[in-house]
């Protein structure tokens, strides 16, 4: 299988905070001190349960680096930060090193499914002006 890897993000000047709190307290905090400043999504996903599979992949990632998965409905959590997760993209799975920004995203997020799109030019025929332009 192929592995595609992402770019790496330039290197931040001040240090990074989501809502006031730097990473280091984000890490600190307790799922229950996390709660209300999470992003209503995301926290309404934490207080219904993580299913089996979820808790899985929580455990594997804590234990060390090298996850592969195709739960893309995951929720990137302070304690996965700077951890290297290859997600499955529906085609490959795509090694992401999750980034700081990350936090309470989806895994989804960083493997995309569609290629961007890259137009060329018209053919000829395609335009009213080539269509009397000889082909030889």
């Amino acid at each position: 299988m192929a592995k595609k890897t992402t770019k790496r993000m330039p290197k931040r000047r001040e240090e990074y905070t989501y809502h006031g709190h730097n990473l280091a307290s984000l890490q600190a905090m307790s799922m229950e001190e996390l709660l209300p400043i999470m992003p209503s999504g995301v926290r309404r996903k934490v207080l219904r349960g993580f299913t089996r599979g979820e808790e899985d992949v929580r455990a594997k990632i804590a234990a060390g680096d090298g996850v592969r998965t195709h739960l893309r409905s995951m929720i990137v959590l302070p304690e996965m930060v700077g951890k290297k997760v290859a997600i499955y993209s529906g085609k490959e799975f795509v090694e992401v090193e999750i980034p700081v920004e990350g936090v309470f995203h989806y895994f989804g997020e960083f493997a995309l499914t569609r290629k961007r799109v890259t137009h060329g030019s018209a053919g000829v025929g395609a335009t009213r002006s080539s269509k009397y332009v000889p082909l030889k």
